[in-house]
């Protein structure tokens, strides 16, 4: 009778990306599909995110980032801008609280410039409170492109003054700090990287699946399938199998 008070276990995979990137498309299309208005699709988005964090994490995942708002995405009707930029302020408010609840460190990558005053104390404040937490990294990528922080780290690098090797050109880098990507997933059969995290995902693994990213974010089954084809993939970082191929015998 007292099975019900025991912890579920949780069955950490031997060979899991230890950063797992997402593009979380369709929320519009999601919506469209059920009738609703396309902002309802922005809300579901959101809906579930705390616990689908804590999921990977619990799994042995170091750092989760999440392509939430482009550079090209100021193209957009105003009206959607908007209602995102006041989403992001209070989906950002909850993130302080979980912050400090699950001991994560919160990075928001992208340039602060066009995001309005509130938005943007709330990425500094995020940023700040949580800088010293060590239970996993949750980045979100707002106003963000891949190409303009590459641009960025190289006038940063030519103000230096001094040559740079891949290393030292990364510290440059918005994401300089991140582990490279190692599995990174985009929803909604969209089969583009969409100019995102470009330096990072160097040797990513690449995963696009049909689901809608609302679909995604609320299915514990939808997880379990990410990692569960991470561990089936051979990563061989441009070496290649060992094997004979001359044919001469040794």
């Amino acid at each position: 009778m007292f099975n019900i008070f025991k912890k579920k276990t949780v069955n950490i995979p031997a060979k899991r990306p230890e950063h797992i990137a997402f593009i979380c498309d369709g929320n519009r299309r999601w919506a469209e599909m059920r009738g609703l208005p396309p902002l309802a699709g922005h809300q579901a988005g959101i809906s579930n995110f705390e616990n689908m964090v804590d999921w990977y994490i619990a799994r042995g995942i170091s750092t989760i980032t999440f392509f939430l708002f482009s550079t090209e995405n100021w193209n957009r009707s105003q009206e959607e801008v908007d209602f995102l930029m006041n989403l992001f302020c209070t989906e950002l408010e909850k993130n302080m609280k979980h912050a400090l609840e699950k001991n994560l460190r919160y990075r928001v990558i992208g340039s602060r410039e066009r995001l309005p005053k509130k938005l943007a104390k709330l990425c500094d404040e995020l940023e700040s409170m949580s800088a010293e937490n060590t239970g996993g990294t949750v980045v979100f990528a707002l106003n963000y492109g891949g190409q303009d922080e590459i641009v960025a780290a190289t006038n940063a690098a030519i103000a230096a003054g001094a040559p740079v090797t891949r290393e030292t050109f990364e510290t440059f880098l918005d994401t300089g700090d991140l582990l490279p990507i190692d599995l990174m997933v985009r929803t909604s059969n969209e089969f583009r990287i969409s100019n995102f995290l470009l330096w990072k995902l160097a040797y990513a693994e690449l995963l696009f699946i049909p689901q809608h990213w609302p679909d995604l974010i609320r299915s514990e089954k939808l997880w379990q399938m990410t990692l569960d084809e991470y561990a089936h993939r051979n990563r061989r970082f441009g070496g290649g199998k060992k094997v004979n191929y001359s044919g001469r015998k040794k």
